[in-house]
């Protein structure tokens, strides 16, 4: 069969890695560069992704990748840690005793989150998917938990939407991320970057015969009979990797329009640290970000010659108007850094960067086949009701194997 892949994001490298060799295989990228929310950063002596990222204990799918492709022996487990910008002032979230002298919550607070977080596992998760996370939260926490400790989470991950958050994704978030020690959450990591996970896919798809079109977009879709043609080339089989909507815009099959926001992630490096060995530091007080991401106090600063910091932003529509100014000019008024410490700093914007897992989002979610185009994605039934690699790797594994199950069918 010739297949057509549009998106060469980690799904649709996935999808194209696993049919190639036994099918031909064409993969169209619009961006000079694959991996999407993947992709990296290429510095004069290190690589460093352009969207902050780790992996987790439980991502079997994503080992079983890093193993088949020789790179599993890179992955290494360090400690991930947190805590909140409130009142101008650093709190650290990881300890028992940290925890315990955080001001903005009671001992009776803090009691009630330890009793979420061992209840989280075995939320039903369907039950939840109606219910917005600020009224689970405020109803059954109380409103004080909200504001002083899953509003600027939900705030750094969403945005101005995150009350149309739903608490089936706020019970997974904290459910995905209960791999904890008594000083912080257990993170993994490729040694030299997730990069290397990009190259050896678009290598051993090179290797099997399959086709990567880099800078070349599938502008438009048109169906002949049973068959799609992409830019004017007929395919037996399609996959589309990218939202819903934007696919059938540009001709495909109508489906529901899955609500989406942009990311705008700045990078930035300098000599010194300011967030107090912090990983994850949420922002409670207003700022242009809803969070500072120290990558250098997660991984050695030893590896890059320089501290890696990502502020990280989201928006829905258009990007705020001077955006990374007023970013760069915050980070440096707040953490009292000159401007001249910033050795470099470059924005990133992806107006498709992730699905808002919105009240009903599951009743949007939605097989891979339909009108005989395939499709997966962050958009998949892997990725609810929170996007991850392992995720995206599992959906573009399992619309590849549907595929191959329907080529068996029709006898191809």
């Amino acid at each position: 069969m010739k297949i057509g892949i549009i998106g060469g994001g980690l799904t649709g490298l996935v999808a194209a890695y696993a049919l190639a060799g036994e099918h031909e295989i064409e993969l169209f990228e619009k961006m000079p560069y694959l991996g999407g929310c993947l992709s990296s950063y290429n510095m004069k002596d290190y690589w460093i992704e352009r969207y902050y990222h780790h992996c987790f204990s439980g991502d079997s799918t994503l080992f079983s990748l890093l193993k088949d492709t020789g790179l599993f022996d890179k992955l290494e487990w360090r400690t991930g840690t947190s805590g909140y910008f409130v009142q101008s002032r650093i709190f650290p979230l990881n300890t028992p005793m940290e925890i315990l002298i955080y001001p903005e919550l009671s001992i009776l607070d803090k009691a009630k989150l330890a009793w979420l977080t061992l209840m989280a596992k075995k939320a039903d998760l369907r039950a939840l998917d109606d219910i917005p996370a600020d009224q689970y939260i405020i109803e059954n926490l109380g409103s004080n938990i909200y504001s002083s400790f899953f509003e600027p989470l939900l705030k750094s991950k969403f945005g101005e939407q995150r009350k149309e958050v739903s608490a089936a994704w706020l019970f997974s978030r904290i459910a995905i991320r209960s791999d904890r020690g008594v000083s912080g959450e257990r993170l993994g990591y490729l040694n030299g970057g997730f990069h290397q996970v990009i190259g050896a896919l678009e290598s051993a798809i090179a290797a099997k015969g399959g086709k990567i079109r880099k800078q070349e977009p599938a502008n438009n879709l048109t169906r002949t009979g049973e068959m799609w043609q992409i830019n004017g080339t007929r395919y037996d089989a399609v996959v589309s990797t990218i939202p819903p909507q934007e696919l059938e815009r540009l001709g495909g099959p109508a489906a529901p329009h899955v609500p989406y926001q942009g990311a705008a992630c700045m990078t930035l490096t300098m000599d010194r640290q300011v967030t107090e060995g912090i990983y994850w530091l949420n922002m409670k007080d207003p700022a242009p970000y809803g969070a500072v991401v120290t990558h250098t106090n997660f991984i050695p600063r030893e590896r890059y010659g320089e501290h890696i910091v990502y502020l990280a932003s989201y928006f829905s529509g258009l990007v705020p108007p001077q955006l990374d100014e007023r970013m760069l000019s915050d980070f440096c008024r707040r953490f009292s850094v000159a401007e001249d410490e910033i050795h470099w700093h470059r924005m990133a914007v992806d107006p498709w960067a992730g699905p808002i897992y919105t009240t009903g989002y599951r009743s949007l979610i939605r097989g891979y086949e339909n009108a005989g185009m395939f499709s997966a994605g962050m958009f998949s039934a892997t990725n609810y009701p929170e996007r991850s690699m392992e995720g995206s790797v599992r959906a573009g594994l399992e619309v590849a194997e549907t595929i191959r199950q329907r080529s068996v069918h029709d006898g191809n």
